[in-house]
């Protein structure tokens, strides 16, 4: 079963490989710089098999594949209902940076796009936001079974450029989805996004979901 698998991601590596069409992001000026090159594939099984092709270990920002993870995060603290009241599980095919909120209560739809992640974001709790960083990193690493960092220069580049995503979390304040710490909580978002992994890390990450937290 495992050779099986092995063969499937080389044969679609090789098969996609040559595909060149299209840029990298630029919507974060720090992105923009990213090796177009870089590509690799990782599978990692239930049972601690780790299967891949490519550039494996290439470390790049977790960007909006942080949200799932910060979203078990949240359930685990607050339950459903907390989340909930913060943000709507309605599906969406809107854009990541959307402004998708209720008409009625300013609450984000879904907690997939930006509006919902930041709201989500919010419940990470912690005395300052120095512990509510290591919280969110400590709780990636065990996940990915890796000692993860924040890529400083992606974190400062969206910071510096987030001027829609902090029209978003006022947007939240005001209709009191946000509380106080709008900034703090705006900051730690930026933070979430801008944590390093590599393919390896996310198959290891998404496994340990698939097996209720318990690291392969």
């Amino acid at each position: 079963m495992v050779q099986s698998v092995e063969r499937m991601i080389e044969e679609v590596f090789d098969e996609v490989r040559g595909h060149t069409a299209g840029n990298v992001a630029d919507y974060i000026p720090e992105l923009a710089v990213v090796d177009p090159d870089a590509f690799g594939i990782a599978v990692a099984t239930t049972d601690g098999f780790c299967l891949e092709v490519g550039d494996t270990d290439q470390p790049f920002t977790i960007q909006s594949i942080s949200k799932a993870f910060t979203y078990a995060m949240a359930l685990d603290a607050v339950g459903e209902a907390g989340v909930e009241r913060k943000v709507g599980l309605e599906p969406s095919g809107d854009a990541f940076n959307e402004i998708s909120l209720d008409p009625k209560t300013g609450r984000p739809l879904n907690p997939m796009i930006n509006a919902g992640a930041i709201a989500v974001t919010s419940l990470i709790d912690g005395d300052n936001l120095g512990a509510r960083e290591q919280h969110i990193l400590s709780t990636f690493a065990s996940l990915a079974g890796n000692e993860l960092e924040i890529d400083d220069a992606v974190y400062r580049s969206e910071r510096e450029t987030g001027h829609r995503n902090r029209a978003i979390a006022y947007l939240l304040r005001n209709s009191g989805v946000l509380g106080e710490r709008v900034e703090e909580d705006l900051d730690l978002y930026f933070r979430q996004c801008s944590i390093r992994v590599t393919c390896r890390d996310l198959a290891f990450m998404g496994a340990t979901l698939a097996t209720d937290g318990v690291h392969p």
